[in-house]
C-alpha cells in the first residue's frame, strides 16, 4: 500500500494567521481511478511491478497483512480507486511536534485479492520552498519525506506574497488517503 502514498492528487490549503484551532482547512482532492497489469511478481521480497496504460512500469510493496498475495498472477489487472484530503495548520514556534500514524485495512474478503485502506498521516513539517509563479508549496518532514503540492486557493497565494506563509515555517500537516483495490 505505500505505493499509493505516491500517487496523491487533493488541492492544498494554508490558513496563517490566528489560533491554531480556527487555522486548518480541508480541501478534498478528486476520485482517481488507476489500473496496471501485473509484469513481474518478486514473492520473496513481495513487490508487484505494474504496467500502466502509457506504457510505464511502477514496482509497488505489498504489505504483510495482504493476505493473498501469492493468488496474484502475471496478466492480472490491478486497479486502485483512491481519494485523498489534506489539511495544513501553521505551527506557533513554541509548540512540539508531532508524527502519527492511523489506518483502518480490510484484505482478503472478496472472491479475488485485493482489500481498501484509510490513513490519517499527521506530522510537523517544515515549508522548504514556495514558488508563486506555480503556484506551489514543498513541505519537508521526518525521515526525508518530501511532498509538493499545488496552491489553489488565491487567498492563500496573496498571504505567501505578502510574507505572511514563508519558507521555514513550521506546519501540523495532516493527510487523509481512502484506497480501493482490486484485482482480476
Amino acid at each position: 500500500m505505500r505505493g499509493i502514498a505516491i500517487l496523491a492528487v487533493a488541492g492544498l490549503a494554508l490558513v496563517a494567521s490566528g489560533t491554531a484551532s480556527a487555522q486548518q482547512q480541508m480541501i478534498m482532492g478528486d476520485m482517481i481511478t488507476a489500473s496496471g497489469t501485473v509484469e513481474k511478481i518478486d514473492q520473496a521480497n513481495r513487490q508487484v511491478t505494474l504496467k500502466a496504460p502509457d506504457g510505464k512500469l511502477v514496482t509497488v510493496e505489498v504489505s504483510k497483512e495482504a493476505k493473498r498475495f501469492d493468488e496474484v498472477k502475471v496478466g492480472d489487472t490491478v486497479t486502485i480507486t483512491y481519494a485523498d484530503a489534506v489539511v495544513v495548520r501553521l505551527k506557533k514556534p513554541d509548540e512540539q511536534s508531532v508524527n502519527t500514524l492511523e489506518t483502518e485495512k480490510a484484505t482478503g474478503e472478496r472472491d479475488r485479492p485485493g482489500g481498501y485502506a484509510v490513513v490519517k498521516r499527521t506530522m510537523t513539517t517544515t515549508i522548504e520552498a514556495l514558488d508563486p509563479s506555480v503556484p506551489s508549496v514543498t513541505f519537508a518532514g521526518p525521515g526525508g519525506w518530501k511532498y509538493t503540492r499545488r496552491i489553489r486557493d488565491p487567498e492563500i497565494l496573496e498571504q505567501v506574497k505578502a510574507g505572511k506563509i514563508k519558507v521555514g515555517d513550521r506546519v501540523d500537516f495532516t493527510w487523509y488517503l481512502a484506497a480501493d483495490i482490486t484485482v482480476k
